[in-house]
């Protein structure tokens, strides 16, 4: 049955076990949950694996840091500390996490990495050689810690996170192998499902982090749609750990209507960010409240079921709890501002599954033809209460003397008032920012087309230009626009 949510999810180190000073106070070891009630977050994710150690006292599989005598990083040795100094007193660190969320009113979810198998020999891991899943040992002991978290703890159900690999884990099948064990990696998803749906007591819920896209599922062993159709998962999230950049066009048609159609709730990730470091002169930068909102906007037009987020700046604010706030509150997200972005492609591009078309090279022999550029927005242009919108496009070496032809949905924005400034303020001769104040030509409600044209370029100026970002800013207004 699907079911509303808004979620939260803590890796359990980088704002946590890494963060604060052994030994671990209650106050400290309950930030997770305290930082996020009291807003819309009714669901608490928490990982509990990396491929080096479980962050609870696990009877099944390594307890991060069991191996070692000693730590090579401060953060490593504080995991180790805080998680011994509860135990010491008594306190397992994981059940303090799921009564404190009880306790708040949350839902807990506990979500194992599926790539890597902590406590195991490495000789069975892709990186060390081995066959991952097609061992048998391997799937007996990822189904114990699972079993373990089901029913050793009051959690309300698991999750699979098989969206880590390959940014944060291995992957669970050889590419050789995937084609022969799909139907063995279904099976196994099978047996996980019964497992936590009939442990004692109340039914389990189960939980999959998959891909975005059905042929990426597919390419690693994922046969989503089957688990689908078979109603083996109670809910999915499409996304890809190894890109952090928040994507409102992301898409997941494809699985909310597959889902759906079997009564599976589908969640939407936020992904936490606006820019990374993999462009000259930026560093990361999280995405904006504004953002944030244009993109749940867009997944809630796409009908999934709630959204799920992580990673925003830390510690939690102001901003970031409004955020959350809003994001279990359809209304506050319909009629406030909005800034859609357009994702660069990954520096590995297979980490999506899915093509993002900037930038966009427009070299000299490409003068006359147009680059399209699909988009879409949630924002009724119509509704009186939006005061502006403003389409911004940042392009690399750009010069006065170009001419350049910009049409939206096949009507030209010469007439609207375009601005002009520096992209970067570091090295602001490299390119400019195009904002368009779109009064009479505006996007329209869903799916938009946008096409650039450079009709000329001085003769003795031989470089191309490049589309680097595409912006659509939204603002609303307490009284309608005009008079």
């Amino acid at each position: 049955m699907r079911r509303p949510r808004t979620i939260y999810f803590n890796d359990a180190r980088h704002y946590y076990l890494f963060v604060f000073e052994p030994p671990m106070r209650l106050e400290d070891a309950w930030r997770p949950i305290d930082e996020v009630a009291g807003t819309a977050v009714d669901t608490f994710i928490y990982g509990v694996s990396r491929a080096d150690g479980l962050f609870y006292p696990s009877g099944k599989g390594r307890r991060f840091g069991a191996n070692l005598d000693s730590f090579a990083m401060a953060p490593y040795w504080r995991v180790w500390e805080n998680m011994q100094s509860l135990i010491d007193r008594g306190l397992d660190p994981l059940q303090v996490l799921v009564d404190r969320a009880h306790e708040q009113g949350m839902d807990f979810f506990a979500s194992l990495r599926m790539g890597d198998f902590p406590g195991m020999d490495g000789k069975y891991t892709l990186s060390g050689g081995g066959r991952g899943y097609v061992h048998r040992e391997v799937r007996e002991h990822q189904l114990g810690v699972l079993e373990e978290l089901a029913t050793q703890y009051p959690v309300e159900g698991v999750e699979l996170d098989f969206a880590a690999a390959p940014g944060g884990t291995s992957h669970w099948l050889k590419p050789e192998d995937v084609e022969e064990h799909t139907p063995l990696m279904t099976e196994y998803v099978r047996q996980i499902s019964q497992t936590v749906r009939q442990r004692p007591g109340q039914p389990g819920q189960l939980g999959a982090r998959v891909y975005p896209t059905e042929a990426l599922n597919l390419r690693t062993g994922l046969d989503v749609r089957t688990w689908l159709k078979e109603g083996l998962v109670d809910y999915v999230v499409p996304l890809s750990y190894a890109y952090f950049v928040l994507d409102s066009q992301m898409p997941i048609d494809w699985l909310v209507r597959a889902a759906h159609a079997h009564e599976v709730s589908v969640y939407a990730m936020l992904q936490p960010y606006y820019t990374e470091e993999n462009r000259r002169f930026y560093t990361v930068s999280n995405a904006t409240p504004a953002m944030m909102r244009a993109a749940a906007a867009n997944f809630q037009a796409k009908e999934v079921d709630g959204l799920y987020t992580w990673f925003m700046t830390w510690p939690l604010g102001e901003a970031e709890r409004n955020t959350l706030t809003e994001l279990g509150r359809r209304g506050l997200i319909e009629e406030g501002d909005k800034h859609y972005f357009l994702c660069r492609k990954p520096e590995s591009e297979h980490v999506l599954g899915y093509e993002t078309l900037l930038p966009i090279q427009i070299d000299r022999d490409d003068l006359g033809k147009a680059f399209s550029i699909p988009f879409s927005v949630a924002d009724d242009p119509q509704n009186p209460q939006v005061q502006s919108i403003v389409l911004r496009l940042n392009i690399s070496d750009l010069v006065g003397a170009d001419r350049l032809e910009v049409a939206l949905n096949g009507e030209s924005l010469a007439g609207e008032v375009c601005r002009r400034s520096s992209a970067r303020q570091v090295d602001p001769y490299t390119g400019q920012w195009l904002e368009f104040h779109l009064e009479k030509v505006r996007p329209k409600r869903g799916d938009n087309l946008l096409e650039l044209t450079l009709l000329e370029r001085p003769a003795n100026l031989h470089s191309g230009v490049v589309v680097e970002d595409v912006e659509i800013a939204v603002k609303y207004g307490t009284y309608p626009a005009g008079l």
